[in-house]
């Protein structure tokens, strides 16, 4: 089959295309030809060797840790997936190829109506929006919100889940014309340009003067850092990425203090005991409900993994990019 391959870490060119052996699903596993596969950011970081730790991946290695697709194959001891159903799944890795094995628990059958590259809304980008809201920001109704990056594939879906979830004025952030005028049409009340230098004043300005009471932020750099400066007294900041190839800047505690706000990490849906499982039934009760929009960025062919890549490193896309692998 057909699959790109990782070497070695470094620039978008370390993707190659190389025909490797299908591989085969173990106990507890499936096997998926996979349809499309979703790009994320965290792939281009693995890539480049920024993101190491306990998140690293031996070389050499097929990335992609999202898939959807038609069930190939089940493993021994997997029960209740059957073959030719069209599914969707979360993967170690392995996303990037014709076929891909995924954990049968990691398995989601795709709605009628829902077609591949929607279905990817309910895999990493559609969870992170939603846990980002739900378990580490606690969004409550008539809040507002900031949603940094508000053009991307987490943002686009976050900026809607806000207002599904009753925030009161939702502000996208941003770094061109095109992406805030997205988040607008997407129920943002507000959109600011974070290339500015008073982008700052403009969010005050959106909120009365009050400030957001839930600030999502993925930027990172010293743009990320300027929303602290956005919180409400008893403002919560809850960091998941650092877009911009930076960390976020730590908060003045002395500040937070004062006025009673609080700064944290998302971590994932899987450190949270059912979160996933919410969210991927909220997010596919949305989707057919047609109270959700997936925002269809590029789509690439398997062998332009690469161009894929330096699309979203050269912040040139918007909403979800994807691989077309069939």
């Amino acid at each position: 089959m057909r699959a790109i391959v990782v070497n070695e870490p470094g620039a978008p060119g370390v993707l190659r295309l190389e025909e490797v052996e299908t591989p085969q699903p173990g106990p507890g596993e499936v096997l998926i030809e996979v349809a499309v596969a979703g790009v994320n950011f965290a792939d281009v970081g693995m890539r480049a060797g920024m993101i190491g730790g306990p998140h690293a991946l031996e070389l050499p290695y097929t990335p992609g840790f999202e898939a959807a697709g038609v069930m190939a194959a089940v493993g021994e001891g997997t029960e209740g997936i059957a073959e030719g159903v069209r599914v969707a799944a979360v993967l170690p890795a392995g996303g990037y190829a014709e076929y891909a094995v995924a954990p049968a628990e990691s398995v989601v059958q795709i709605p009628d109506g829902v077609d591949f590259a929607a279905a990817s809304a309910l895999l990493v980008q559609g969870l992170t929006a939603y846990g980002v809201l739900h378990d580490s920001a606690r969004v409550r109704e008539g809040d507002a919100v900031l949603v940094m990056a508000a053009g991307g594939g987490v943002g686009t879906l976050a900026v809607q889940l806000a207002k599904l979830a009753g925030a009161g004025t939702v502000v996208g952030a941003a770094g061109s014309r095109g992406k805030l005028d997205l988040a607008l049409s997407l129920g943002a009340e507000a959109a600011v340009d974070y290339t500015r230098e008073d982008w700052v004043d403009e969010v005050m300005e959106a909120t009365g003067g009050r400030g957001v009471d839930v600030a999502l932020e993925c930027v990172g750099g010293d743009v990320g850092a300027r929303a602290y400066e956005c919180l409400a007294p008893l403002g919560r900041l809850v960091t998941y990425g650092a877009a911009g190839g930076e960390g976020l800047r730590p908060p003045d505690m002395w500040q937070l203090n004062l006025k009673g706000q609080t700064v944290g990490g998302y971590g994932g849906p899987w450190i949270r005991p059912g979160a996933a499982a919410r969210a991927r039934e909220a997010i596919s009760r949305y989707l057919l409900d047609d109270n959700l929009k997936v925002v269809e960025g590029a789509s690439f062919p398997l062998e332009d993994a690469p161009e894929a890549h330096r699309a979203i490193e050269e912040r040139r896309t918007r909403g979800k990019v994807l691989l077309a692998v069939r």
